[in-house]
């Protein structure tokens, strides 16, 4: 079995269950998640939900539409200053 095939065997009630064991870093089990494991099912989430769900529900999903403009957060008006220290003396 390759890759391909894995992933095509996932059903919605395993994704659940492995990226749920991915957020808590646990399995069903109890035992730990090892960074490896993480690595390839994460992999594994973002290949599935690219084939079954819609963009909003995807594993990394940002919601760009939500603010006008291209800009992130307002400008600063001018630059931070410190009020003690060295250079406030």
């Amino acid at each position: 079995m390759d890759y391909e095939d894995l992933i095509n065997q996932l059903t919605p009630e395993i994704y659940r269950s492995l990226k749920r064991s991915v957020e808590l870093g646990r399995w069903p089990d109890g035992r730990p998640v090892t960074p490896e494991q993480r690595a390839n099912a994460l992999q594994a989430l973002i290949a599935w939900g690219e084939r079954h769900l819609p963009p909003e529900q995807r594993v990394g999903y940002i919601d760009k539409g939500s603010k006008a403009g291209s800009e992130c957060d307002e400008p600063q008006p001018e630059p931070l200053r410190w009020r003690d220290g060295p250079e406030g003396q």
